[in-house]
């Protein structure tokens, strides 16, 4: 969800887009399962595409397959979304046209009285200028630009903007198509097309064009099915995985090639440290491909965008600060990651985007852990708390299609990071993190589901955790006081009944809550209380 997607400096929100002051109808109606969404689930989509660079145009078909939940409301509507200046042409059903009506980027489709069959496909004929992409991936959309020899170079950024900027669908996390997707390119014969899962067909349609079209068997978020389309090469291998042999391909422009041999070759350990705190990759039958961009990258399912320039770091920075951060490829690593906590496991609404940010920026902790050994992983994530600004809540308002706060990337990480801390047992909290991949394994979530499931797996109670953590921006505060034989302690700048237990740097465990306690000093607290740096807390001394 986006890339743990950074600005080109990092700023806070990391990849969040703008936050809105106010809500309009259109957010509710993009951003809730309204009366002409809730009848009817996605089964699959069928996109065919014929992109014109030179006219920053497109046109084509998505034939949407779906089946009834309840008899459809609002005399019989169904919505659809595809963002202006995008239109629509026709609607067809049982080779008949369907009447519609637009309101905004919403498309209302009037059903005729007919009996429901279980399954129904409608296919939807579109066109037009898409809107053009300013500073992708933050501020998304097409992207038509040209690589270093000046041929053509084409692809979308999408995410939290949404698919339906340029196609059809019913544009809300919580619909994947469950039965996968495909997605049809026509483009001049002097380029390549790439797309998500595997290439099923490529023939020649006449007047110097061909058709590539790609096809992945798993459900995939909207925004997650996109083209690229370039002067691509491509080579191949296999990952021996947990699942048997994964299969890994490799796309660039053909110029890259040699250094991108060489660079990508960080994939397989990627792949072997994820495979371990995760579990298997989620999309064996779609394969795993890295997929050269002209933006930072993105994490598009079994195709994830890469144009981190085959330096280390971000961009060639570390952006903890630790001297850590710059000895891996941030994009392979973090990008990857939401293979399984954003693709795999996907929030229901942008409100809790945290649990796709927050985990797979732990992901860069753990590969950190799995290369250089636990101290560097503490210090990777003690240095991403120098972007935590802690303006919002980190999750946001529900309904209104508006992402939490920033601090769902660096912030979500320290929270996960303190939960392995107070479990206190590194099997335990692998075998949850496991866990939480086969639970939700391909599903869509709520932030609740997560907080839940941790909590019954450790046998701890994190619900005051996660509220102060993800739904304030208060940040505890250990206030005590030292008298001539006993220190005070109590938590300050916390909701009501916060009581998260603290480990200090000699190892004694203190179980603090808002009222004063105390214990008797001795040995190290003489001088009073140093808490391990782990915990993402202030301490004030009175």
């Amino acid at each position: 969800m986006l890339i743990c997607i950074c600005s080109l400096l990092l700023s806070v929100s990391l990849f969040a887009q703008e936050k809105k002051k106010e809500f309009t109808h259109q957010d509710t109606l993009r951003g809730s399962i309204g009366p002409g969404r809730a009848w009817w689930n996605v089964l699959r989509y069928d996109i065919e595409v014929a992109p014109d660079y030179n006219k920053r145009f497109i046109s084509g078909v998505n034939t949407i397959t779906f089946k009834w939940l309840a008899a459809s409301p609002t005399e019989g509507y169904m919505q659809i979304d595809l963002q202006q200046p995008m239109i629509i042409d026709s609607i067809i059903y049982q080779n008949q046209s369907l009447h519609f009506k637009r309101e905004g980027n919403a498309w209302f489709i009037q059903w005729p009285k007919l009996d429901h069959l279980a399954e129904e496909k409608i296919r939807i004929v579109f066109h037009g200028n898409p809107r053009i992409a300013v500073r992708p991936p933050w501020d998304g959309g097409w992207i038509f630009t040209k690589d270093s020899k000046g041929r053509p170079w084409m692809t979308v950024a999408c995410q939290g903007l949404g698919a339906s900027i340029w196609y059809p669908c019913k544009d809300h996390q919580s619909d994947e198509p469950d039965n996968g997707a495909s997605l049809a390119m026509t483009i001049p014969d002097s380029l390549v097309a790439v797309a998500n899962g595997r290439m099923t067909e490529k023939r020649s349609t006449g007047n110097g064009l061909t058709t590539w079209k790609w096809e992945v068997k798993n459900p995939i978020n909207n925004y997650d099915i996109v083209p690229y389309i370039g002067k691509y090469v491509n080579w191949t291998e296999e990952y021996k995985g947990l699942k048997g042999n994964l299969d890994c391909s490799y796309w660039v422009i053909d110029y890259n090639a040699e250094k991108a041999k060489s660079h990508f070759t960080q994939t397989k350990d990627m792949l072997k440290c994820f495979e371990y705190w995760f579990g298997p990759y989620p999309f064996y039958e779609d394969s795993y491909k890295l997929v050269e961009t002209p933006h930072l990258g993105m994490e598009h399912q079994s195709a994830v965008a890469y144009g981190n320039k085959f330096m280390n770091g971000y961009l060639g920075m570390d952006i903890s600060g630790s001297g850590w951060g710059k000895k891996w490829d941030y994009i392979i690593v973090h990008e990857s990651g939401h293979e399984w906590f954003g693709n795999s496991i996907t929030a229901n609404d942008d409100a809790d985007m945290w649990i796709q940010e927050g985990f797979t920026c732990y992901s860069e902790t753990l590969f950190v852990e799995c290369q250089f050994g636990k101290e560097a992983a503490d210090a990777y994530t003690q240095g991403l708390r120098n972007d935590i600004q802690n303006e919002s809540p980190i999750i946001g308002p529900y309904g209104v299609n508006e992402e939490g706060g920033g601090d769902m990337y660096n912030k979500g990480n320290n929270i996960i990071h303190m939960i392995r801390q107070i479990i206190n047992n590194d099997s335990l909290f692998r075998q949850i993190l496991i866990g939480l991949n086969k639970e939700f394994y391909h599903k869509t979530i709520n932030s609740k589901d997560v907080e839940n499931y941790i909590s019954k797996k450790s046998g701890k109670d994190f619900s005051k955790l996660f509220d102060q953590y993800l739904r304030t921006i208060k940040i505890p505060e250990l206030e005590y006081k030292v008298d001539r034989q006993k220190i005070y302690y109590r938590w300050k700048n916390t909701i009501s009944g916060f009581n998260m237990p603290v480990k200090l740097t000699d190892n004694i465990w203190l179980q603090p809550t808002t009222e004063w306690k105390s214990i008797q000093k001795k040995g190290d607290l003489v001088k009073g209380l140093s808490v391990d740096r782990n915990f993402y807390i202030t301490v004030k001394k009175l």
